[in-house]
């Protein structure tokens, strides 16, 4: 997706400073635009380059500044060099284009209003779920990005930690190999099994449902074991009473697992096979 506006600017900019002068000179050839000068402006260099930008500005130039996909300073390279060219008292004019963002929850089915957008979230597992933890009592619906190489992961902590709630991944928004996948977490995390993640996604959540003050209530002073084998002897089995306590109590699916595999013997559903199961 391109706009006038956008090949207008392209061709008369002074500078014009790319993510990565490689993919952004296929966009320039394509389009028939030699740039008057091509910058690399990118996560390592981005500090180094503020000086350079502010430099041609200064003597009444102007600078174009582009990233691989999506739009600058979201969740890519740009805000540092939009910070200081604010700063010195220069004019920052967007340029509409493509968002990831907004064209994934226009076509998700979910609430769009209003929405938290996460971005990316940490590598690391500790601190993926960590983040996951701070929202998962958000009631607006949650945007995420994540790359193909940690999809799985992620699915499967977001599984956990939010419950089975309705999902959708979108790969390759407005590109050549656009892809939807909708369904339920669990939906979600056993299509990315089969099927090998390919391309940047963007993730999206439905918000948590508010809880009942009532259904609070009545649980507060209940253990969640007690809470576990009560539903247990009313004829639950040992995964049902999990989905149930978590349901009930807002609580992450992996803690509620991890404290019904402590239960007693006695107080157990006799189902070793149904509780191995619980984490997908």
């Amino acid at each position: 997706d391109m706009t006038f506006r956008a090949l207008k600017v392209l061709k008369e900019a002074t500078l014009i400073a790319a993510e990565d002068t490689r993919h952004s000179l296929k966009l320039l050839t394509h389009f028939g635009i030699q740039p008057q000068k091509l910058i690399s402006c990118f996560e390592h260099n981005e500090v180094k380059r503020v000086s350079e930008i502010l430099q041609v500005l200064e003597a009444g130039g102007s600078v174009a500044l582009i990233t691989d996909a999506g739009m600058p300073a979201i969740s890519d390279p740009g805000y540092l060099v939009v910070k200081a060219v604010v700063e010195k008292g220069f004019k920052v004019s967007p340029i509409p284009g493509p968002s990831s963002v907004l064209a994934a929850l226009a076509a998700s089915g979910f609430p769009a209003t209003p929405f938290t957008f996460m971005g990316f979230l940490p590598p690391k597992t500790a601190e993926r779920r960590t983040a996951l933890l701070q929202v998962r009592s958000e009631e607006r619906t949650l945007v995420f990005f994540e790359s193909p190489h940690r999809l799985r992961a992620t699915l499967k902590d977001m599984l956990n930690v939010f419950g089975n709630r309705a999902g959708a991944a979108g790969r390759e928004l407005t590109k050549l190999h656009e892809e939807f996948v909708r369904g339920r977490l669990e939906d979600l995390v056993k299509h990315f099994k089969d099927q090998e993640p390919l391309g940047e996604f963007v993730v999206i959540v439905e918000g948590s449902e508010r809880l009942d003050r009532s259904t609070q209530e009545k649980w507060a002073g209940v253990s969640i074991e007690s809470q576990l084998s009560q539903f247990m002897a009313e004829g639950l089995s040992k995964t049902e009473a999990v989905k149930a306590v978590c349901k009930l109590r807002d609580l992450p699916r992996d803690v509620v697992y991890q404290i019904a595999v402590g239960l007693k013997p006695e107080a157990d559903d006799g189902g070793d096979s149904e509780g191995s199961d619980l984490l997908g």
